[in-house]
């Protein structure tokens, strides 16, 4: 009788430690560029068990829903895959290696954007021209300094016009982190230029989605790609 009575607590016991194991939680992470530690925006991170992915934000960082014993895959063009298992809930720290077959040549910027935009900025006001503005930061410079005072010139009034484009730049940045094709393919079946389509009709304004998180975006892609694509149904 003590022996059955010992074997029930141990299965109970047993099945409570399994059962609170299983349970989801959210894993919080960063993902770092190893020997540089700069860290890496727009990165892809998928939860290979519910197939759901999200993106790294401007500083590296990413939430995503898993349990322990799960293996997010980190993606990154011109970094190599890497896979992590989940073993607890304690922060992750995701490096990923940069490729041997990338150019020499490249240059890897370790600005931030906002970085990048004070520089501009400063140099604007260091001819005098530039009256700051509720600027905040740039969504991405490829360019030189040179090439955008060609685009936007070095008087008053254009030094304005490049602050209202760099505001709608870094507005429109914040959304593509969540926003983009690899997100939207990895939540639903648009593919093509159905996935074309949405992105046009369905991008979400910056008023509403600036203080969204990654689990907000998921859940408006999958909620308005269903109204979209019950529209194109009724449509034909």
């Amino acid at each position: 009788m003590k022996n059955l009575k010992f074997a029930i607590i141990l299965f109970v016991f047993t099945s409570v430690g399994f059962i609170t194991k299983a349970q989801d939680f959210i894993v919080k992470g960063v993902v770092i560029e190893k020997g540089s530690n700069i860290r890496i925006a727009l990165s892809e991170i998928t939860n290979l068990r519910t197939g759901i992915g999200v993106g790294s934000n401007d500083i590296g960082m990413f939430q995503l829903k898993a349990r322990i014993g799960d293996t997010l895959l980190v993606i990154k063009r011109d970094l190599i895959d890497q896979r992590v298992v989940v073993n607890s809930e304690k922060d992750l720290v995701v490096y990923l290696v940069r490729g041997s077959t990338t150019l020499a040549d490249v240059t890897i910027r370790g600005n931030t954007k906002k970085e990048d935009l004070d520089e501009i900025k400063r140099e604007f006001k260091n001819k005098g021209v530039y009256n700051g503005g509720k600027t905040t930061v740039l969504s991405a410079i490829f360019s030189p300094l040179n090439a955008l005072y060609n685009l936007f010139g070095t008087d008053p009034k254009n030094a304005r016009r490049f602050g209202r484009y760099a505001d709608n730049e870094i507005k429109q940045s914040q959304i593509d982190v969540y926003f983009n094709q690899s997100i939207i393919k990895n939540n639903t079946e648009l593919r093509g230029d159905t996935l074309e389509k949405y992105m046009l009709n369905c991008r979400p304004e910056f008023d509403k989605a600036q203080y969204w998180n990654s689990y907000d975006y998921i859940k408006y892609i999958k909620e308005s790609s269903k109204k979209f694509t019950d529209t194109l149904g009724k449509g034909k």
